[in-house]
């Protein structure tokens, strides 16, 4: 407990609870939509870990094990918050932050970085413990939360339609099988049937790849980590702020808005274990994530609220033996066209993408001009400083907020939420 004698780690119904439910709660919708979040964390993400272990040079069991960090812990992070908070909380890693090591190993050895991402774990780990994490969520208005939610989220409704013009038969077909099926097919999840047709028509097109992956199935190799100065500043203060301002915040965001009560610090609690946890692996963070959560909290999910969790608990479990097959599951995932899952990411995101933007541009909710300062920069995908568009957008919608728009810069529904949970 903190100070004020409240709890620092939200309390859920259980794991008793939500295992009794577990059987309800495995179905069709939930299946698909677990299954969808999988292969989108599983393909384009993965490439992204494997380009920045090219980078750093690293080896082939170095590599493996950073995927079997990120991808079993995040799977396991599903499993745990998914069934002990009956909700979609679903674990991964930060893209952002994959793409940020990138860049950094080309600076920093490898040991220099592991030693990084241990640190960003211990940084995340205290806002969570400490409860600032969500003293920051209550003071942030919950219309710039899902206006950041929609930037960061709209470019996976864009790639759907650029993914056209890459492979206009096989995407065109993909995307009019979803509206189909949306329209005609009630029983069945329109994201199911438009995976279903789209790789149909790949293997009828014959648009399968054939290239050899950049690793084989080996051991993972640890690595000791280093500590020092410099990769602090530079990976990991950027890393914590990524995994909390970017991934934390859109998962918060998409589960306030499907009417959740989200556990926030005990989803930075998590994140900061999962981080240590994934350093000493060799891993650069296992934390919520954004985009997976925001597919498995949809209604693409089911009706039922209640039982979504149970796409996140087929999402950790397709995580975790993706995380430890990754040297054999890696050549399978190339092969699939990256215009096939840009696509099918792009169509999951339609109902998650229509309720951010009527939250963040609800007259009666305020914060207009805020909110949409939050949107242009999100969708701008800048970074500075080594921080990505994501943390920037909720700072500077904050800010304008506070400039030009009266009344407090407090988000009555999020407080809400909060005061409902801690009274709980």
């Amino acid at each position: 407990m903190d100070a004020q004698g409240r709890q620092i780690v939200e309390r859920g119904p259980g794991f008793a609870a939500s295992l009794g439910d577990l059987a309800g709660a495995i179905n069709i919708k939930t299946g698909s939509a677990g299954l969808v979040a999988a292969i989108f964390g599983c393909s384009g993400p993965a490439l992204i870990v494997i380009g920045a272990a090219g980078t750093g040079n690293l080896t082939n069991g170095q590599t493996v094990a950073w995927l079997l960090a990120i991808y079993g812990l995040g799977g396991l992070i599903s499993l745990v918050l998914g069934l002990y908070y009956k909700m979609p909380i679903t674990g991964a890693y930060s893209i952002p932050g994959a793409a940020l090591v990138a860049g950094s190993l080309a600076t920093f050895g490898f040991d220099q970085a592991v030693g990084a991402f241990i640190m960003a774990g211990v940084l995340v780990l205290i806002l969570g413990v400490t409860g600032l994490i969500g003293k920051v969520m209550r003071w942030l208005p919950l219309p710039i939360v899902m206006a950041m939610i929609a930037g960061a989220l709209i470019r996976f409704g864009i790639g759907a339609v650029t993914a056209v013009g890459k492979m206009p038969l096989v995407v065109g077909l993909t995307i009019l099988a979803f509206f189909l099926s949306m329209r005609f097919v009630k029983v069945v999840p329109p994201v199911l049937t438009a995976l279903i047709v789209g790789l149909l028509a790949v293997w009828a097109t014959g648009s399968f790849g054939t290239g050899d992956a950049a690793i084989s199935f080996v051991r993972p190799q640890l690595t000791a980590p280093s500590f020092t100065f410099g990769a602090f500043l530079a990976i990991a203060v950027p890393l914590a702020i990524l995994v909390v301002g970017a991934e934390n915040a859109q998962a918060t965001g998409v589960l306030i808005a499907e009417k959740y009560n989200p556990p926030i610090n005990a989803m930075t609690i998590i994140s900061g274990i999962g981080g240590i946890l994934a350093g000493f692996l060799g891993g650069h963070n296992a934390n919520i994530a954004g985009p997976m959560t925001a597919i498995c909290s949809s209604d693409q999910a089911g009706e039922d609220r209640s039982l979504r969790y149970g796409a996140t608990v087929i999402n950790g479990v397709l995580f975790a033996v993706f995380g430890i097959f990754a040297g054999l599951v890696v050549p399978l995932i190339l092969k699939m066209p990256a215009a096939l899952i840009g696509a099918i990411a792009g169509l999951a995101m339609i109902n998650v993408l229509l309720m951010a933007f009527q939250a963040a541009f609800n007259k009666q909710s305020g914060y207009q001009i805020g909110a949409f300062v939050a949107l242009i920069i999100s969708m701008s995908n800048v970074s500075l400083f080594g921080i990505s568009a994501p943390f920037w957008a909720l700072v500077g919608g904050a800010v304008i907020s506070l400039l030009v728009e009266e009344g407090a810069v407090v988000s009555t529904t999020a407080e809400a939420n909060l005061a409902e949970r801690e009274a709980a």
